[in-house]
């Protein structure tokens, strides 16, 4: 393979290489005079002050009401009740400044930046506790995004965030890869804020958020696609080594080649993630300066190389030196976050360098401990996995964990100057990380875990686990947010696996008793309507309507299955009658519906319409045999459905009447509601009027109608444009050819999804106003706008 070379990489890894080295002879100095035990044994007699206190048997009775951290929202009400918050948040961010940004917490300036982030984190955490809100909401993330002018960047990424984790193998962990994912582009954001300050334009802050979210997801992407799809088993070995050397020529010429012939058994896999790299790999380039993109290269080239050189390593092999085991951690520790800057285009500062270098292999150190058992039965090479499984033949193989301890005495004295602040957040940190590790493994695993790593310093050993058993107020935020994103994504998709079973079993059973017999007209059976109605009824429909019926009648009011079967036959009638309408030539001329020809195609368009009125009329009849309900609410129902009807012909009406016309926003929006919202209000109503519910409730379920039903309508517009005929079922473009004003034409593609989310917010809004919590519906909203039919 030709290579026209930018940077000269085995120069670059060299020069790291040789900084990393005189490093870690540095601390291996250290560990050999066991510096550390008396230094650290002194800052924890000057730390346990703040930590360790004599438990009063009030103490005790109040220390049984703390919640547990897995309590998300609970355990943030009891930090702030307690007043035990805001020193718990400025721990945190005073660590996530040291560790991703370099920061130096004995500085004046950063002392207030950190204040002020504080002061703001406090603020929404509080306010969300109040309101029961959760941070990870999408509602919530794009009303933070319109108030900083970014939202049409939300939209994006939240799709590319679909798709990625849509294309992770199924031997990797999905969660996992999309939290790594959204955690650096929360990084990058970070950075950015801090380096552009507070003097900056709104717009001018909006362009440079939206840089840096693009940014993040292109460098991001990098994780689950290169690092943890290289660690996995799901690339063969010839697989392995192509994408390795593709990845090797990608940095060294700074052009991304061809993916070229792909012979193995991943090759759709490939080509998408190729794609994706590679328009990664482009946005990081057109957004730097030659100077910085060439130091983007090296920085990307030595953490690329030195986790190939960790990666091919055998857990068998008896032979690596302390240097061999613990350079490459030193060097992808600390690449991998003085990539960020390079990135964000930051200005050279020596000190902030200089810290974010020494202080990386600290938190891969930390990192690797909690690891270690999953490493080693995945025969991954780190200094934990290799020192258990040599140690006994190998006894001038450094500790890891006293290295660890080594490092964390040179940091504060040495890189830190011995500050107060910094001393009090690492070892807090370190602390939580034991705790956290004991809490894991259970007592007696642990135990055995800090007998083979502390056998040599027995008496700091003591020292450090009385201060694990007794510590308080060590835990931190970023762990909390971690462990509930975690959780969150999980439940996530437990959730929406259980709402696509229940909506594909409940669309199968509705599909059985939806058809018409011929019995039921015997003076019909020479004229094909029913055999019409039956034709549409077969089609492949969603059947969101019923389907929503059935699920607040029966699982949320406990109204009777057998007993409202007449109302979900009721309402897909209605339904499908509407969809015959709407496609007749009169109307928009469609050809195709549900995957097959349209009814009037079908038979002729006189059938259809008569067809349309016939399941009108059976709709009628269906809900006048709802005989387990009293009639005064039949007969509400009843009422209530032919309002419905009149006002959704209106709708239809005005969308005739308006062709080729330009609309307004707030016309457009009237239009869709009468179209499509009140079809989808009716599924939600009819089951409350049934169940007897209050009006509030009606009231609430009609505001979350309006907005889910634009929200779906401008979702069709949508991939009316962009979307699949295969997947959609119907012919694409019918709006154009049909000159119709939708939220594509009045607003474009950009400003209807804008629209669309605005609507969704709304919609997630209106729902904390219902009496009962129906995540069923939530997950309704979240189908409406992320379907891709």
């Amino acid at each position: 393979m030709n290579e026209k070379t930018i940077i000269n990489a085995d120069r670059s890894y060299r020069l790291a290489e040789q900084k990393a080295v005189e490093y870690f002879q540095t601390l291996a100095e250290q560990h050999t005079g066991k510096t550390y035990v008396p230094t650290l044994t002194k800052d924890f007699e000057a730390w346990k002050p703040n930590h360790i206190q004599r438990r009063s048997l009030l103490s005790f009775f109040t220390n049984k009401k703390k919640p547990t951290q897995k309590d998300y929202h609970r355990y943030i009400g009891w930090l702030d009740m307690t007043g035990k918050l805001e020193p718990y948040l400025d721990r945190s961010i005073s660590y996530i400044f040291m560790r991703d940004m370099g920061k130096a917490l004995d500085s004046p300036e950063t002392k207030q930046r950190i204040q002020s982030v504080v002061n703001s984190l406090k603020k929404d955490l509080t306010t969300n506790q109040a309101n029961n809100d959760d941070v990870f909401s999408m509602a919530k993330l794009y009303r933070k995004a319109q108030r900083n002018g970014i939202e049409t960047t939300l939209i994006w990424v939240t799709e590319k965030l679909k798709t990625v984790t849509a294309n992770i193998p199924e031997e990797m962990d999905a969660e996992e890869a999309q939290r790594k994912l959204i955690k650096i582009i929360a990084g990058l954001v970070m950075q950015e804020v801090e380096e552009m300050g507070d003097g900056v334009s709104s717009e001018e802050k909006s362009r440079r958020l939206e840089r840096a979210i693009r940014l993040g997801y292109a460098y991001g992407l990098t994780y689950p696609f290169i690092d943890d799809l290289l660690d996995s088993n799901v690339l063969s070995e010839q697989e392995r080594e192509q994408y390795s050397e593709l990845i090797r020529v990608s940095l060294v010429t700074g052009d991304v080649p061809a993916l070229g012939e792909w012979t193995g058994k991943n090759k759709g896999l490939m080509l998408y993630i190729h794609s994706e790299l590679k328009a990664a790999f482009e946005y990081i380039k057109e957004n730097q300066p030659e100077a910085e993109w060439k130091a983007f290269l090296e920085q990307a080239y030595v953490f690329f190389k030195s986790q190939e050189v960790d990666r091919i390593k055998d857990l068998k092999n008896e032979n690596y030196t302390n240097e061999e085991l613990y350079i490459p951690v030193i060097l992808k520790s600390s690449a991998s976050r003085l990539i960020v800057r390079s990135i964000i285009s930051a200005p050279e500062d020596e000190g902030i360098d200089n810290r974010t270098f020494y202080y990386g292999i600290y938190n891969q150190l930390a990192d690797d401990f909690a690891d270690m058992v999953d490493d080693r039965e995945g025969g991954r090479v780190t200094p934990y996995t290799y020192y258990l499984e040599h140690h006994r033949e190998r006894l001038d193989l450094i500790n890891p964990f006293e290295l660890y301890w080594t490092v964390i005495a040179n940091l504060i004295h040495q890189v830190y100057d011995s500050d107060p602040k910094t001393r009090e957040v690492i070892l807090n940190r370190a602390i939580n990380g034991l705790k956290r590790f004991k809490e894991k493994k259970g007592k007696q695993g642990y135990s055995e875990v800090m007998e083979l790593f502390f056998s040599g310093s027995p008496a700091f050993n003591r020292t450090v686990q009385d201060i694990v058993r007794d510590a308080t107020d060590v835990d931190f935020f970023d762990k909390l947010l971690r462990d509930h994103m975690i959780s969150n994504l999980r439940q996530e998709r437990k959730e929406k696996e259980e709402f696509t079973e229940v909506t594909r079993e409940m669309r199968l059973e509705i599909n059985d008793f939806l058809p018409i017999s011929n019995s039921e007209a015997v003076t019909l059976k020479n004229v094909p309507i029913i055999d019409a109605a039956n034709y549409s009824l077969n089609s492949s429909g969603k059947r969101l309507r019923p389907i929503v019926t059935w699920y607040m009648a029966v699982k949320e009011y406990g109204l009777d299955k057998t007993a409202i079967l007449p109302l979900l036959k009721s309402l897909e009638y209605m339904h499908t009658a509407s969809l015959i309408y709407d496609d007749l030539p009169a109307q928009d001329n469609a050809d195709i519906r549900r995957g097959n020809p349209t009814l009037h195609q079908a038979y002729n368009t006189a059938i259809a319409e008569l067809t349309g009125l016939f399941l009108t009329q059976k709709a009628v009849e269906e809900q006048a045999s709802l005989e387990a309900f009293d009639a005064k609410s039949v007969l509400q129902l009843i009422h209530y459905s032919a309002s419905v009807t009149a006002e959704m012909c209106r709708g239809q009406a005005m969308d005739l009447k308006t062709k080729g016309e330009s609309l307004t926003l707030e016309q457009l929006n009237q239009m869709c509601f009468y179209k499509t919202g009140l079809g989808f209000e009716a599924a939600l109503i009819m089951p409350a009027i049934l169940a007897g519910t209050d009006e509030l409730e009606k009231q609430a379920l009609k505001k979350f109608a309006r907005h889910a039903g634009i929200a779906f309508q401008i979702k069709d517009d949508l991939l009316d444009v962009e979307g699949d005929q295969t997947l959609l079922g119907k012919s694409p473009n019918r709006d154009a050819k049909n000159n119709n004003s939708t939220f594509v034409s009045v607003l474009g593609q950009e400003g209807a999804k804008r629209e669309m989310w605005e609507h969704y917010c709304l919609g997630m809004e209106a729902l904390q106003d219902l009496q009962h919590k129906h995540s069923f519906l939530k997950h309704v909203l979240n189908y409406f706008v992320h379907r891709d039919h």
